[in-house]
């Protein structure tokens, strides 16, 4: 008797399963920082427990912290993710359209079933003003080719206007004038590093001067055309404008039905476990976990790396019929490239407020490049990493990241 495309989907997931003798079955859906994190955390923690499938829409690894630098024509972003993943983690190329009381539905039609599911889906740019078709993103691998693309192209003296002082625009405006000293780069925003004190700021719009960024400030853009960019103090002309403003989340939870935060990320209590779906865990930067754990953590691979070991770490506790623990992560400072010779780095607190700490020069440059290779070396070795626990009192304003 002939079956349906759905049920031979279903069997053929069911053989994936089958091949080994399974505890817990665990899909984890997006390998970013915490995703891969978390994948490689159960796999070689709880080895006889469980099974992992993780679901991506690609095979690569990409360094989102490092997409300023290539999309300047720097660094290569890029890995493979053979030498990422722990060895036993199964990767399925795909994207996860919803997510079923105990399966993962993808885009192809198949289902993935699931005894435990961790939700790790990340971000990406936020939607920008009228116009934003205009303006090349680099929250994500595509809109950094696209402008690693357009760069070379660009006669000397073009202008490249940067939208956006958090810190993917201070970033990209300063890898793009060490990059192409020839260019005009321009950054538009209402302040640069604004969550900074105020000598921190100073040193920062230093900095990019020096750089050759020139900085227009105190600007809200209100839209952006193929050649220039409107802003409530008039037109400014660009030849390639650039848009670093800041992050939003997929709608995969809301659209599963799932309790979420009013910005779209998924819910949990303070174990990471969703609130409504006690199988359910969440990690990285789609993730809304309670005020008093949660309420400092911003957006980035200093928080998602340790999510995603403590999400992990929520799941085997599960499996074991064990109460997991409550969140505890605690920030240490903001590193911020400023070209290949020179950075800025931010001590702060475990609740991201800054101390009085500084570096600056080539010096912090280097400390710069060590931080970013350690993330991936933390990655490659789940068992070792080790986190900063969090503040005591948690601070209801937390320094923001873009």
């Amino acid at each position: 008797m002939s079956r349906s495309p759905r049920e031979r989907c279903l069997r053929g997931v069911e053989s994936i399963w089958s091949e080994v003798v399974v505890v817990a079955r665990v899909v984890v859906v997006g390998a970013g920082y915490a995703g891969v994190m978390a994948a490689n955390r159960l796999a070689a923690v709880g080895r006889s427990d469980v099974r992992v499938i993780v679901v991506n829409p690609r095979a690569e690894f990409v360094e989102r912290i490092r997409l300023h630098e290539h999309a300047a024509g720097g660094t290569n972003a890029v890995q493979q993710r053979r030498g990422l993943l722990h060895h036993d983690v199964r990767l399925r190329v795909g994207t996860v359209d919803a997510i079923g009381e105990r399966s993962a539905l993808l885009d192809d039609g198949a289902a993935l079933e699931f005894d435990y599911l961790l939700y790790a889906v990340g971000s990406t740019a936020a939607r920008g003003p009228a116009g934003s078709e205009y303006a090349y993103s680099i929250a994500d691998l595509a809109g950094a080719e696209s402008l690693r693309r357009r760069l070379p192209q660009l006669s000397a003296g073009a202008r490249v206007v940067v939208v956006g002082g958090g810190l993917t625009g201070i970033e990209t405006s300063a890898e793009i004038a060490y990059r192409y000293p020839s260019l005009a780069v321009e950054l538009v925003s209402r302040s640069v590093a604004g969550w900074l004190p105020e000598s921190s700021r100073a040193r920062i719009e230093g900095k990019l001067a020096n750089a050759g960024v020139r900085l227009r400030t105190g600007l809200r853009v209100t839209g952006i055309r193929a050649d220039a960019i409107t802003t409530d103090a008039g037109v400014l002309p660009s030849d390639c404008t650039v848009w670093a403003g800041s992050f939003a989340v997929p709608d995969l939870a809301l659209r599963s039905g799932l309790s979420v935060a009013d910005d779209g990320r998924l819910r949990t209590d303070d174990t990471l476990v969703c609130v409504d779906h006690e199988r359910i865990v969440g990690v990285g930067d789609a993730v809304a976990p309670p005020r008093p754990v949660g309420d400092h953590l911003r957006m980035s691979c200093q928080a998602a790396i340790p999510m995603g070991a403590h999400g992990a770490d929520t799941v085997l506790a599960l499996i074991r019929g064990e109460q997991p623990e409550p969140l505890s992560i605690g920030l240490a400072g903001q590193a911020i490239s400023l070209g290949r010779r020179d950075a800025f780095i931010q001590a702060t607190h475990r609740d991201d407020t800054a101390r009085g700490f500084v570096l600056s020069g080539r010096v912090a440059a280097m400390v710069k490049e060590r931080v970013c290779r350690y993330t991936i070396a933390s990655m490659r070795f789940p068992r070792a990493y080790r986190w900063r626990s969090g503040p005591t009192v948690s601070t209801p304003t937390p320094i923001a990241v873009r």
